[in-house]
């Protein structure tokens, strides 16, 4: 931590001043500098490749605890508070977080690339046109499930759903891939 400090301000202070103040040795800096990374650093920096990936691909949804579950899922082996070091280091937040005191809400806008193709229009003239999914949390005796549907505005049917411990793409995914095959039965 100290040499990095010294390698960010040795243009504007001297090394050995800053050196001295910090109460490490020159030498031991010019070393650091010529240091190879540890196994440790270069796995840490191939983690966080995966997590600043997984953090796009949510949007900027994903906290440290889902992180790690969808880590886990990928196969991968590192602990809650490696990830969510590594994320905090990093500047990676999950969404939506909590306000603090005498912090404005953010407006909610929607995520970047994405189109409302719909424009409120929820008709539907043929089947098969227009189809709208939406997510709903249940309690259960054993905790929350979250139940995703796809329905099809023409008839009001639902023709796909997915349910999870968790709610997450993969479950969006799941149940557009069940209509999707429901359809193809027809």
């Amino acid at each position: 931590m100290k040499y990095q400090a010294i390698q960010r301000c040795r243009d504007e202070f001297p090394v050995r001043m800053m050196c001295r103040c910090l109460k490490v040795s020159p030498s031991g800096f010019y070393e650091w500098r010529l240091r190879q990374p540890s196994r440790r650093q270069r796995d840490n920096h191939r983690l966080l490749g995966r997590i600043r990936e997984m953090h796009e691909d949510s949007q900027g949804t994903l906290g440290a605890l889902r992180m790690h579950e969808d880590l886990s899922d990928a196969g991968e082996t590192a602990s809650k508070n490696r990830i969510a070091r590594l994320m905090a280091a990093d500047g990676l937040f999950g969404w939506p977080r909590k306000k603090r005191r005498g912090q404005r809400a953010q407006p909610s806008l929607p995520p970047a690339g994405i189109r409302n193709l719909l424009e409120r229009d929820f008709t539907a003239l043929e089947p098969e046109t227009k189809w709208v999914t939406d997510i709903t949390e249940l309690k259960t005796g054993e905790g929350k499930l979250y139940l995703c549907v796809v329905l099809d505005l023409f008839s009001k049917l639902i023709v796909g759903w997915s349910m999870h411990h968790r709610q997450d793409r993969h479950m969006v995914l799941r149940a557009v891939e069940m209509a999707v095959w429901q359809r193809r039965g027809d």
